[in-house]
């Protein structure tokens, strides 16, 4: 280290440039991310974009960087479909730093892509975890706002857009009933007059809904409309299949409520949460709707449920036949993604299963499954090299990263901050 000086701000870690040369990793574990393992295989990438995946011996790598792969595995960025990551920086004592929620229930204009810090502190520790892409989501009310995709490495949220506002956000209206008061979705009848007992506020809330979507579907169906409405604007891709509508709904009740609103208007829902999807996957699966796991490591909503049923949710929805995906909670917490999929695989799903969850079924629910999610030929080079599984909390050894092919800066503060005080106590520090 003689001739470097060290220094732990923040402020030493900028966005990659752009790939400016032909790339190969030879030799490695290749994870497609669909199921298919490459053993002793190569990956090739050029101007962000994959070339060629295969076995053995790359062809025609004159003037390649190299990269020796051996012994080491190669996967799809991990992408994380719902979060506050960046919009959330110190969660107590610091208001300036929250800024995922806005003011009132019905909110379908409020885009959180405008609200996102490239800058936060937290982005880094998530992205050392081979987590490249999110969606950071907004908060509260009814209908929340809309998101977009994100690659987390960029210098502003223009450069950081991945899919730009492609998801609104509805939290169903709940009248309680779950082991911890609710599940079904936002708060208990959120938007509903004060009074009454919960299931007629629950209601009053689904009516106000029904007559926005009515009202938005009515206003999406004119060519030219003589007053600009952006409540209504903001939903208009739900009815022409641009937008998604992702519901936040646990109990079935409520799940199976969600989806039959959702096909009155013409539009598949994605589900979020979803904790008791397993008692519904016929609707599910007979309607096509997927469902976002969140947070496999959490207790039933009944106290009557077997204690381990969220960790087997993954696996009842892979043998059901729904599509699903998983997603961390809250920002920070996102480094544990990897984790929690491969704590599935002690729930019954395959190691590549349980990859698949987090890569191409993220991408295929998000809309972004031709770009990314799986290291085919075509797709931008999203992926990471890492020296063990990176499924497993003991062995993920990121060493290497690429977004769009950028070779993206893995330190973080918490690597910072365990050098400075290696160093003062004279240990030895492999960060």
């Amino acid at each position: 280290m003689l001739g470097i000086t060290l220094t732990y701000g923040q402020a030493t870690i900028s966005p990659a440039k752009a790939q400016s040369k032909p790339i190969v990793i030879t030799g490695a574990t290749i994870h497609i991310g669909n199921g298919q393992v490459i053993t002793n295989g190569y990956i090739t990438f050029d101007k962000g974009k994959i070339t060629g995946v295969g076995e053995g011996a790359a062809p025609s790598i004159s003037g390649y960087e190299v990269i020796n792969g051996a012994g080491k595995q190669v996967y799809p960025g991990f992408i994380c479909p719902m979060t506050t990551l960046g919009l959330i920086e110190i969660e107590e004592g610091a208001k300036g730093t929250v800024d995922n929620e806005e003011t009132g229930e019905l909110n379908p204009h409020v885009r959180s892509i405008v609200a996102y810090n490239t800058d936060s502190k937290v982005i880094p520790t998530v992205r050392s975890n081979g987590v490249l892409l999110a969606q950071p989501v907004p908060s509260g009310g009814i209908i929340s706002g809309t998101s977009s995709v994100v690659q987390l490495d960029a210098w502003n949220w223009e450069d950081a857009t991945y899919k730009k506002d492609n998801v609104l956000h509805l939290n169903w209206p709940s009248a309680g009933g779950g082991r911890r008061g609710g599940g079904g979705g936002g708060r208990p009848g959120a938007g509903a007059a004060a009074g009454g007992n919960p299931a007629d506020r629950a209601q009053q809330a689904i009516d106000a809904l029904e007559n926005l979507f009515t009202q938005a579907k009515a206003y999406a169906e004119m060519s030219k409309p003589d007053v600009t409405n952006v409540r209504l604007a903001a939903m208009k891709g739900l009815f022409d299949g641009s937008k998604k509508l992702f519901i936040i709904a646990d109990q079935a009740k409520a799940i199976v409520q969600a989806v039959t609103f959702s096909k009155k208007f013409g539009i598949t829902p994605v589900i979020v949460g979803g904790k008791e999807s397993y008692m519904v996957t016929d609707v599910l699966r007979d309607n096509n709707v997927p469902v976002i796991i969140r947070e496999t490591q959490a207790l039933p909503e009944r106290e009557e449920d077997d204690v381990y049923a969220c960790y087997k949710l993954p696996m009842q929805l892979q043998n059901a036949g729904v599509m699903y995906g998983l997603t961390g909670i809250g920002f920070w917490r996102q480094r544990n993604l990897p984790f929690e999929a491969g704590e599935a695989v002690g729930y019954g799903l395959t190691k590549e299963q349980a990859l698949s969850m987090i890569t191409m079924n993220n991408a295929k629910i998000l809309g972004i499954d031709k770009t990314t999610g799986t290291l085919e030929k075509g797709k931008d080079a999203n992926l990471f090299i890492s020296g063990g599984d990176a499924l497993d909390m003991i062995t993920i050894d990121v060493q290497n990263a690429f977004i769009q092919g950028r070779n993206i800066n893995l330190d973080n503060l918490h690597k910072q901050l365990y050098r400075k005080f290696a160093g003062k106590y004279g240990l030895k520090a492999d960060l």
